[in-house]
């Protein structure tokens, strides 16, 4: 096959301080915003304020510090590749109920066994190189856009009380045109930074309509801890434990097949001449992945996930050293601890983020078809097994077949399009793999 001439640094090779310090800004500022949001949901909906800015200091700094691992690679741990980690959406209702039904000792205990889950599962290779062939992380990966596009969307429409109507389409609509017209018409250094520029004329625009949220950076201090200590570990191990136990494992056992999909597709997207995976280093990313979820729990945060968008970025600017990994860790360890920069980033409109996330996941799909394709030429049936649960996921996602079925079934588990879809292909294919293969497993 060709070499990818678009990519400009492959995975093992070093970018100037400057410039990797920029885009591994760049990527975390695209996790942050999760990384406030979805904490403040799921203990606003519990009624567990107290321990909220916990929450979000324990997430954001075990996000960081494994997405630097991820990128590093110590040992058996990461993937050695350019990846990010953010809060994980599947986890909010458990985790509300969680904190319901225990408060947040409870809650970081469930989450702790749920990193031990990604651990264990990471050690079964061989049973992953079955399972998860181009087809499943191809069907999981073109999923993944049809799931994160309705929350982002709901962002998009987002209009702060009282601002004026043109206020949040009119941000919106610059951020986009500007972004996407310098992916289109930039030279491949000004590729680069599109998307914090885009953010950058879409916050002016806003801050010019009125629709900034600023008001809290005077407020926030400079540098700082949150206020006594984390929550610790529940190791009463009640009936509380033991009735949600299940959901978490289950939702972590949906997580590695995401994990799994996002670890292959970067690595195929990370280097000029294609290669076969390592899933050696796919088996190290889950392993990363629970172990910050184990750091999570420790810190008092909520579990985390491998977040796609460094697959999304390394086609559109055509840098996939790992070194931006690297520094995006390090960024978001610092923004943990330095409460006023949280502030400003937290000020940006909803609908500008929401604008910059589109632009970034709209070549998802196609990363995801690619991978269809590859495993295609093996195995003709990979066509329809991908096509099947593609169109499951959406039909799902959208409550389009059965869905009061789907929404009461397994506790409404499989009424996420990306689970079910993935659930379907990974059906699929065991059923049409050789018989031998299948129990050796």
């Amino acid at each position: 096959m060709r070499p990818d001439q678009s990519l400009r640094y492959q995975a093992n090779e070093s970018l100037r301080p400057l410039v990797g310090i920029g885009l591994g800004s760049q990527l975390a500022l695209l996790s942050v915003h999760s990384a406030v949001l979805l904490p403040t949901i799921v203990f606003a909906a519990a009624n567990a304020g107290d321990f909220l800015m916990w929450a979000i200091f324990g997430g954001m700094l075990a996000c960081g510090i494994i997405t630097a691992v991820q990128a590093v690679r110590p040992g058996q741990l990461g993937a050695g590749y350019q990846m990010l980690h953010g809060c994980s959406a599947p986890f909010i209702a458990v985790c509300v109920a969680a904190l319901d039904q225990g408060g947040p000792p409870l809650l970081a205990t469930l989450v702790f066994a749920s990193g031990m889950v990604h651990v264990a599962l990471s050690r079964q290779l061989a049973l992953l190189h079955r399972v998860f062939t181009p087809v499943v992380t191809g069907t999981v990966i073109m999923l993944l856009p049809v799931t994160i596009m309705p929350i982002v969307l709901r962002m998009l429409n987002e209009v702060p009380a009282g601002a004026p109507a043109a206020a949040v389409p009119l941000s919106a609509c610059v951020t986009i045109a500007v972004a996407t017209g310098i992916h289109l018409k930039g030279s491949p250094r000004l590729r680069l930074w599109a998307p914090v520029v885009g953010l950058a004329a879409g916050s002016a625009v806003a801050t010019l309509m009125g629709i900034s949220e600023f008001g809290g950076v005077a407020e926030a201090a400079w540098v700082g801890l949150p206020e006594g200590r984390p929550p610790g570990l529940d190791l009463g191990f009640g009936p509380a434990f033991w009735a949600l136990l299940p959901s978490f494992v289950f939702i972590a056992l949906v997580g590695t097949t995401k994990a799994v999909g996002v670890a292959v597709a970067t690595q195929r997207v990370s280097w000029r001449t294609p290669r076969a995976v390592d899933f050696r280093s796919v088996q190290g990313a889950v392993a990363a992945e629970g172990g910050g979820n184990i750091l999570a729990s420790l810190a008092g945060g909520l579990p985390n996930t491998l977040h796609p968008t460094p697959i999304a970025t390394i086609e559109t600017t055509g840098v996939a050293s790992r070194s931006v990994g690297l520094f995006a860790g390090l960024v978001l360890i610092a923004l943990a601890c330095f409460p006023k920069l949280v502030a400003v980033i937290v000020g940006i409109p909803d609908a500008v983020v929401a604008a910059v996330i589109i632009v970034t996941l709209c070549t998802l799909f196609v990363v995801g078809m690619r991978e269809v394709v590859t495993g295609s030429r093996n195995n003709p049936r990979s066509g329809l097994i991908a096509g099947l649960a593609v169109w499951a996921g959406i039909a799902i996602e959208f409550d389009l077949v059965f869905p009061d079925f789907f929404n009461d079934f397994a506790g409404g588990l499989l009424n996420n399009g990306m689970t079910a879809g993935g659930m379907l292909a990974i059906l699929l294919v065991g059923l049409t793999m050789p018989r031998a293969a299948r129990f050796r497993g």
